[in-house]
C-alpha cells in the first residue's frame, strides 16, 4: 500500500509526538486499518510534508512520532483561479475535487443568472465548509501540500465589480468565441490565470458583457459544446498543458 497522506491543521516539527486529529484518526483506524508501527505522511498546508510513524493506538486515539521533513512541493508554476458558476447536484463537488487535482490555487463559486443552485446565508456557509472538506481530501489524494482557497459564493456581477484585473490572463469559456485557447498568449512563469465558467446554459449575455468589460477574453474549446462540469476541467487541463506542468514527463497515471 502507498504511504497514506493526511492533512493535520496544526504546528508540525521533526521529533514531535502528537495525537492525530479526530477525523484523521478515524480514517486511519476504521477505513485504512492502520496499526502500530505503520508509516504515514502528514502535512499542515504550510508547505512541505512530514514522515511519521504510528506509536500507539488507544480506541479512537492515534499517537504518532514525527520522524522527518521533506521540502516537497507539487504546485504548478502559475496561479490559477477558477471562477465557477454554481452547478446543480453533485456536479460542484466533482468540479472542486478535480480542479484541486489539476492544480488550481483558488476556487470562486459565483451565482449566475442561469445557475439552478442558489446558496445564501447559513446554507451557503454549510456548503462552503463541505467544499473545503472536499479540497482537503483531494490534496491528501493527489499529493499537494498547500490547500487551495475556496471563497463564499456571491453573485457574479458583484464579484466582477470588486475584482479588477491584476495583470494576469482572464479567460471565459464561450462555444461561439472566435478565439481558441491555443491562440491565447499565456502568462509568464509565475503569472496568473483566471478562468470563468458558466453554469448549465452558460453565461447570460449581460454577464458575458460585464466579464468582457472586466478584461475576460472569450475562448472556445473545440467544435463541441461541453457541459459545465466538463468544460471547466477540460480548460484547466489544457491551461496546465500549455502553460503549466502537465506537459512534464511523469510515471504517474
Amino acid at each position: 500500500m502507498n504511504c497514506p497522506r493526511f492533512h493535520c491543521p496544526m504546528p508540525l516539527a521533526v521529533g514531535q509526538n502528537l495525537d492525530l486529529p479526530e477525523r484523521v484518526a478515524h480514517h486511519a483506524i476504521n477505513v485504512l486499518r492502520l496499526r502500530g508501527g505503520d508509516v504515514l505522511t502528514i502535512f499542515n498546508g504550510a508547505g512541505g510534508e512530514y514522515r511519521a510513524r504510528i506509536a500507539g493506538i488507544e480506541r479512537t486515539r492515534v499517537r504518532v512520532e514525527v520522524s522527518g521533513w521533506l521540502a516537497t512541493e507539487r504546485e504548478p508554476p502559475l496561479s490559477i483561479t477558477l471562477v465557477q458558476a454554481l452547478q446543480a447536484g453533485e456536479k460542484m463537488d466533482l468540479t472542486v475535487q478535480k480542479a484541486v487535482e489539476l492544480g488550481v490555487d483558488r476556487i470562486v463559486p459565483v451565482i449566475s443568472r442561469r445557475s439552478v443552485l442558489r446558496l445564501e446565508g447559513e446554507r451557503a456557509l454549510r456548503r462552503l465548509e463541505h467544499w473545503r472538506g472536499v479540497v482537503v481530501s483531494a490534496c491528501e489524494q493527489c499529493g499537494r501540500n498547500r490547500l487551495p482557497e475556496v471563497l463564499l459564493p456571491e453573485r457574479l456581477e458583484h464579484w466582477l465589480a470588486r475584482n479588477s484585473p491584476a495583470g494576469g490572463v482572464r479567460l471565459m469559456l464561450a462555444p461561439a468565441a472566435g478565439c481558441s485557447l491555443a491562440n491565447v498568449q499565456g502568462p509568464p512563469v509565475g503569472g496568473a490565470v483566471e478562468l470563468l465558467v458558466g453554469a448549465e446554459g452558460g453565461l447570460a449575455p449581460e454577464e458575458a458583457r460585464l466579464a468582457g468589460l472586466a478584461g475576460f477574453l472569450s475562448v472556445r474549446l473545440g467544435p463541441r459544446i461541453l457541459r459545465t462540469e466538463t468544460a471547466g476541467l477540460a480548460a484547466l487541463a489544457a491551461i496546465q498543458f500549455l502553460w503549466g506542468d502537465l506537459k512534464e514527463e511523469t510515471t504517474d497515471v
